[in-house]
């Protein structure tokens, strides 16, 4: 796994991946990627969907949305593109998947060592992953179901490993901001404790990895939501904390799913609404909302 997640930092690549979910929905994206040093760059043009092109500068993100010319800029740990393979420390991956190589397949016209991550119990999905043999870089990820099938695919259709992209020239692109209206929300980082929240109990192998709290520049646009982040070392789970409000928030628990994300939201206090979103079965998240106790 720590191949895996040093994998992007060894050479630059382009490629087209492309993400397929069981009800059928597929997207596509462009992705350019450099790393010098200790910056890693990025560059994520959808091919589907509403356009928008996605720069990632280690944790700094920015979105461009040339529709209504904003750039949406945030912070965050992980971009929340594939291929990511996270490094968490705390999780034990053997304790809670038993992982089973497969052998080798060709992926995108290279050859890839595949290997099974099956779940242990039932609050998480399983996985199989495909890894460019020479350089560790994941090259493909499905993330199954209870009975095997798959609830999503992301995958590479094509990929250089040897594409001259340029650190350099990504953050020219990025910083190229003329004519867009920049939307930033002011993020705070801190912990779930801090701000007056813990889990009772934690969730089987899940370990807090990151907590912030956001909000708009102005505080009449939006109240202040407070993210916390959890994860095993392959799945995670967010919680979205945030203040009651009648007229956004309905009276009943909302559950909803896309390929393999599932989202719960629900009031778990009567002035606290909770959005619990992560690749985990439904059950997981409901521990988690379960357990969530404001402590003062």
């Amino acid at each position: 796994m720590e191949r895996l997640h040093s994998a992007p930092c060894q050479r630059s690549y382009t490629g087209t991946f492309v993400v397929l979910s069981a009800s059928g929905t597929v997207a596509s994206s462009r992705i350019w990627h450099a790393c010098d040093g200790q910056r890693q760059m990025e560059r994520v043009e959808a091919l589907s969907g509403t356009p928008r092109t996605v720069f990632r500068r280690n944790d700094e993100v920015r979105t461009f949305l040339p529709q209504s010319r904003i750039v949406r800029a945030d912070r965050r740990e992980s971009s929340g593109l594939f291929p990511r393979v996270p490094l968490v420390s705390g999780t034990s991956i053997a304790q809670f998947y038993a992982a089973r190589s497969l052998g080798q397949e060709r992926v995108a016209g290279l050859v890839a060592d595949v290997v099974w991550f099956k779940p242990l119990d039932t609050l998480r999905f399983g996985y199989r992953l495909w890894s460019e043999q020479g350089t560790g870089l994941v090259m493909k990820l499905q993330t199954l179901g209870p009975d095997g099938q798959v609830l999503e695919q992301a995958a590479f259709s094509e990929l250089d490993l040897n594409a001259s992209v340029r650190v350099d020239q990504l953050m020219r692109m990025m910083d190229a901001t003329a004519g867009y209206k920049i939307v930033a929300p002011v993020v705070v980082k801190t912990t779930a404790e801090a701000q007056g929240w813990t889990l009772r109990q934690s969730v089987a192998g899940f370990v807090p990895v990151s907590c912030h709290r956001r909000a708009t520049a102005s505080a009449e646009e939006a109240p202040s939501v407070l993210q916390c982040l959890y994860s095993d070392g392959l799945a995670s789970v967010s919680l979205f904390i945030e203040a009651f409000d009648a007229q956004r928030h309905p009276q009943q628990p909302q559950v909803s799913h896309m390929g393999a994300t599932q989202l719960l939201a629900q009031r778990v206090l009567p002035d606290v609404w909770l959005t619990a979103v992560g690749a985990v079965p439904l059950q997981t998240l409901r521990l988690f909302a379960g357990q969530l106790e404001r402590v003062r």
